[in-house]
């Protein structure tokens, strides 16, 4: 391990940044704040250099193999697929020598891609926290509390802990194997909402209410503050009543709207009721008939 931590010291780090993206520069700039060095930052386009400029003030822009030879813990803030070349690419050149700190913040990759690192005496360190960064200091605030999935080589789970809590947030262990379904779950929730609150308001502007987030907040709040505290129990609406007759003036209404609303719809209602029905939290009479209006007709 590249140093020691004994009792309650916590050192001052060496942090170099490689990739100036929405997380990187917010990660950087949580860890400046939390006392340690970012020693170096990688930047290539106008909008990163940017960012550098904003939320690591006088933090010199470097290549990258020039942040990791400055480095005692290197962010490797980039996309997802490119974790693993980059990584690879550099131990061909030595980069690793040394025992540093590899960590990298993707939900999905885990610590197979950061092998090179530990290879060459170093550890590897995963750490996810699990909100949604624009890239603006802002979040260096917003990153407070916010839960971490921490996930560490071989000894280095005190160390990733450190970090975790440096950052602000909240570190909890996922392990390796678990990945793939804790990364689904975030998406599903996340980035399918984006696109429900997102097609509801495209339905309510057809209709001439251009304010659809004046509609929507309030009822989107409240179901997802219900939904948190009561799972399943917090459904309301046709489905669970088994409003049958409305469900097809739903669907009747959307035959007008795009293909990808109705495709949503379906499926989204299927599932609901589904889940309705296998806690009978809906009148059994109505089951088969929503199934089988939900799935008459397969969307193109």
């Amino acid at each position: 391990m590249w140093f020691a931590m004994t009792g309650l010291e916590r050192p001052t780090l060496r942090v170099g940044v490689v990739g100036a993206g929405r997380v990187g520069s917010v990660l950087g700039a949580a860890l400046r704040a939390a006392g340690h060095e970012v020693v170096a930052v990688s930047a290539v386009s106008d909008a990163s250099r940017d960012r550098a400029a904003t939320l690591l003030p006088g933090v010199p822009v470097r290549d990258v193999p020039d942040v990791v030879a400055a480095s005692d813990v290197v962010l490797l803030t980039v996309p997802d697929d490119a974790i693993g070349p980059l990584v690879t690419g550099l131990a061909a050149h030595d980069a690793w020598a040394g025992g540093r700190l590899a960590v990298h913040t993707s939900g999905f990759r885990g610590l197979d891609v950061l092998q090179p690192v530990v290879d060459a005496g170093g550890d590897a360190v995963v750490l996810h926290p699990v909100m949604t960064f624009t890239g603006t200091p802002s979040d260096v605030d917003r990153i407070v509390g916010t839960p971490i999935a921490v996930t560490a080589s071989m000894g280095a789970d005190l160390l990733a802990d450190a970090l975790a809590l440096d950052l602000g947030g909240e570190p909890f262990r996922l392990a390796d194997e678990d990945r793939a379904t804790y990364h689904a779950a975030l998406s599903h929730a996340a980035n399918h909402l984006t696109t429900i609150v997102a097609q509801s308001g495209q339905l309510l502007r057809s209709i001439g209410i251009d304010d659809s987030a004046r509609l929507l907040r309030p009822l989107l709040e409240a179901a997802l503050e219900n939904t948190l505290q009561r799972g399943d129990r917090a459904l309301t609406g046709p489905v669970v009543r088994g409003d049958v007759g409305t469900v097809a003036a739903h669907l009747e209404a959307l035959e007008r709207q795009p293909a990808d609303i109705r495709r949503a719809y379906r499926a989204l209602a299927s599932a609901t009721t589904e889940r309705a029905a296998a806690r009978r939290a809906l009148p059994a009479e109505s089951v088969q008939p929503l199934l089988d209006l939900l799935t008459t007709k397969e969307e193109k």
